[in-house]
């Protein structure tokens, strides 16, 4: 695990939406800054031209008691870059190893355990995603199901609002969403919750609003504060999760869905091979 840095980098990403213009300001400074300087709050306060209080409002709003706990977990991890890709499989490749590290950093262990008790205790799964979102909910069925979990996959607006009214307190509603922001899953997820069903939400966004119907928002990487983020694929952050949360669930009961799973490609006639789908 050392070629993983932890880094309080995502952190600030995933509650970019959280801050004030001038929050704002503060966070692209420690986003993009890649020198080491002196980072005291009068320094960056100075250099910035906000105030010393600013400063510790938005580490507060980070998560941290304040600006000095925040710059010392920043001082920790900093490391110092010099951009020196060239050609565009480095450039490419960098950029995934920046994704996994900043998944590194945002995964809780605690909460996929937990997740892992809402689904074990499931008897219905229902995943849902719109756009490419709704592509990862179909490879989400996919690896689910055939480990005995009884999971579908929702992709169309309608069939989500249908949905939500047949979910109670043996279900599980998982939506897909990096904004926060799709109406759709949004909307399934809230009359989810107000049939007692557990409540799950992939995204890159950190909002206080999702606690009221979500019972656990599990954060991915933005790709937005990427230097070269539009040249990959936005589900790959979700995808990553996806297979960590998968490890967790096949981990228990691992000799009996492991014998589920076997199950499956001897039902596809093909022994000891992936099937097609995944060709």
């Amino acid at each position: 695990m050392g070629y993983y840095l932890k880094s309080i980098i995502p952190i600030i990403e995933s509650n970019y939406d959280n801050f004030t213009i001038m929050e704002k300001q503060i966070a692209d400074f420690f986003i993009k800054n890649r020198t080491k300087m002196d980072f005291s709050a009068r320094a960056v306060s100075a250099m910035l031209y906000v105030s010393e209080a600013s400063l510790s409002r938005f580490a507060k709003k980070c998560g941290y008691r304040g600006y000095r706990e925040f710059i010392y977990q920043y001082e920790e991890s900093f490391v110092e870059k010099k951009e020196s890709m060239t050609g565009n499989t480095r450039l490419v490749l960098n950029t995934y190893q920046e994704l996994l590290n900043k998944t590194y950093n945002l995964v809780d262990e605690a909460q996929l355990v937990r997740i892992r008790r809402y689904m074990s205790k499931a008897v219905r799964v229902i995943a849902c995603g719109i756009g490419s979102s709704g592509l990862t909910a179909r490879e989400m069925k996919m690896r689910f199901m055939r480990v005995g979990v009884d999971i579908e996959a929702i992709i169309e607006s309608d069939l989500m609002r249908m949905q939500a009214v047949f979910l109670n307190e043996n279900s599980l509603a998982v939506g897909i969403s990096l904004s926060g922001e799709k109406e759709e899953v949004l909307f399934f997820l809230k009359e989810a919750h107000k049939r007692k069903a557990k409540t799950v939400l992939l995204t890159a966004k950190n909002k206080d609003s999702l606690a009221e119907f979500c019972d656990e928002v599990v954060l991915v990487p933005s790709l937005v504060h990427l230097n070269h983020g539009n040249v990959i694929s936005p589900q790959f952050p979700v995808l990553v999760m996806l297979d960590i949360w998968y490890s967790y669930y096949v981990e228990q009961d691992k000799y009996q869905k492991e014998v589920l799973h076997d199950s499956t490609l001897k039902a596809l006639n093909v022994p000891g091979a992936l099937p097609e789908i995944y060709d």
